[in-house]
């Protein structure tokens, strides 16, 4: 059974890489010499990546479900990693990467909602979920229901605090951003909502990025994010 690191939630966030992965699905180590921000299909990877190393999680062998796969990011890290295979679950249409579309351990999705979709037979080991505008209530009851009882039973999701603030305080953004001292705060009413979502939080760490890529045009810093790995509730070490 993998197991997680301590929680880390440091706020101390490198500056954005902002080059697009061209080389993808590369089953080499992930300590090869290429540049970061090229080592995966999108930036987002580099996210996963964090998760992954800080919770010493690690994949081989998984099946995987990618929710709000997107270009791919997450999807190339894990098959990096060794995953046996990912299902990319993605609301548009001709978006991920097209060396990854064309790998065989890849099952595309396009036009799901991930929320609705209906999971495999014997549903997989791990779901990765980075979603736009959608709040961690609705994603990870979605998510749990897609974990196979016998495997590992982990879900690893980026937490965007501008998607969880409450709609009394939808007045802290500014143009979609929210203020980098409120994002500690609003990660640990998140983690705290998880028990009541069926869910136990296993760690949590900062990414290494900023979101928002339009941040340094609008003038603002980026939202900071987070990656925090759960399991279901049930499955949580039991208390001393």
């Amino acid at each position: 059974m993998p197991r997680a690191s301590r929680s880390s939630a440091s706020t101390e966030i490198p500056p954005p890489r902002s080059p697009r992965a061209r080389r993808m699905a590369d089953p080499s180590p992930s300590g090869d010499s290429r540049p970061a921000e090229r080592k995966f299909a999108s930036r987002a990877g580099l996210k996963l990546e964090r998760g992954l190393d800080e919770f010493e999680l690690d994949v081989r062998g998984f099946r995987c479900a990618d929710f709000g796969a997107n270009v791919g990011g997450f999807t190339d890290c894990l098959l990096q990693r060794g995953a046996d295979g990912v299902i990319a679950v993605e609301t548009g249409r001709g978006v991920l990467a097209w060396p990854l579309r064309q790998d065989a351990r890849v099952e595309v999705r396009e036009r799901t909602n991930a929320l609705h979709a209906e999971p495999p037979e014997n549903g997989v080991d791990l779901v990765v979920m980075d979603l736009a505008w959608t709040p961690q209530r609705l994603a990870v009851p979605a998510a749990l229901r897609w974990l196979d009882p016998t495997g590992a039973r982990r879900i690893v999701t980026l937490v965007k605090p501008h998607y969880e603030v409450r709609k009394e305080e939808q007045g802290l953004l500014d143009k979609g951003f929210l203020p980098q001292e409120h994002a500690p705060r609003v990660l640990q009413e998140v983690l705290d909502s998880m028990p009541d979502l069926g869910a136990s939080v296993l760690g949590s760490t900062a990414s290494p990025l900023v979101g928002g890529k339009t941040a340094k045009r609008r003038g603002v810093p980026g939202n900071i994010e987070y990656v925090v790995m759960l399991t279901p509730l049930e499955e949580a070490d039991p208390a001393p």
